[in-house]
């Protein structure tokens, strides 16, 4: 499960404290009923949300958190080994790291394509590596999935936006995971509430795609 600030939009590089401080308030009333390992993401500070992690249980965060990208938000450049002296510094060490190398609204920088920036975020020490499209419930490109699969085939790899029922068996072919949201929600639209039919049928195609 994953507890994201997706609606908090436009999205900031560096968030205040009140986001981090509300959200994590939110986790604590929820944290009892929690059954299952849970991850954070703050759009898009990457060290807020390892702060989150810290301070609520979270197992991973899902972040950009290699490369650089210039995106619609600006410059995007996490710089990891920061990330990771700051994740030892606060004793997260045991949070795992999703890197998202392909986030939404962005392109990377440089001549680097899909399969060379997957082995260098694992050479680099993240626990799963994330494809996304080019927005929140937009498929990614399953070439670019496969591309990453196949550089770094002892890495999780992950179908990050845009999977849905009718389409996971393909999505699970060569995947890891997946993370999903919008295809769960009424009507498919990433802001309604979750329609529990929908979640039903999606979940069922899961089970059924991994077998």
């Amino acid at each position: 499960m994953l507890f994201c600030n997706e609606a908090d939009i436009p999205y900031q590089l560096a968030v205040g404290p009140e986001i981090p401080a509300a959200m994590a308030a939110v986790i604590g009333e929820l944290r009892p009923q929690i059954r299952v390992p849970f991850g954070v993401n703050i759009l898009w500070d990457a060290r807020a949300s390892l702060a989150l992690a810290r301070a609520t249980g979270a197992s991973f965060i899902r972040e950009v958190l290699t490369g650089v990208y210039e995106s619609d938000l600006g410059m995007i450049a996490p710089a990891i080994g920061d990330l990771a002296a700051y994740r030892d510094a606060i004793g997260a060490g045991d949070v795992a790291l999703f890197d998202n190398i392909s986030p939404e609204f962005s392109s990377a920088l440089g001549s680097r394509g899909i399969a060379d920036r997957a082995k260098g975020a694992a050479f680099l020490g993240v626990d799963a590596i994330l494809i996304s499209g080019p927005a929140a419930g937009v498929p990614m490109v399953m070439s670019d999935l496969v591309a990453a699969k196949e550089a770094v085939p002892g890495t999780p790899v992950v179908a990050n936006t845009g999977a849905k029922a009718e389409t996971l068996a393909g999505i699970f072919a060569v995947a890891d995971a997946v993370i999903a949201g919008t295809s769960m929600k009424v009507d498919g639209v990433t802001w309604n509430p979750v329609d529990p039919d929908r979640a039903r049928r999606f979940m069922d195609a899961a089970r059924a795609a991994r077998g």
